[in-house]
């Protein structure tokens, strides 16, 4: 997902802030910490995520990836 993907409008504050709590759990069994991560500024109708004001895209790109490397680890079971 790009930056300026339209559908990142469609998610709240609250929507990230879940999002970011799924990151660091499904993130800390890969050794990947984010402990400072938060939301940050809206920008343009997009919250920003805080990894050095990173967008909204960043975080669901990274999400993808892990529930992808989940989904392999679960077939080759």
């Amino acid at each position: 997902m790009k930056p300026n993907d339209p559908r990142i409008k469609g998610y709240s504050e609250d929507h990230i802030r879940t999002l970011l709590g799924e990151l660091h759990e499904r993130g800390r069994k890969f050794g990947l910490i984010f402990p400072s991560s938060t939301t940050d500024v809206s920008m343009d109708g997009r919250v920003l995520v805080c990894f050095n004001s990173a967008p909204a895209s960043t975080l669901l790109n990274l999400l993808t990836l892990l529930l992808d490397v989940d989904r392999e680890h679960a077939c080759d079971s």
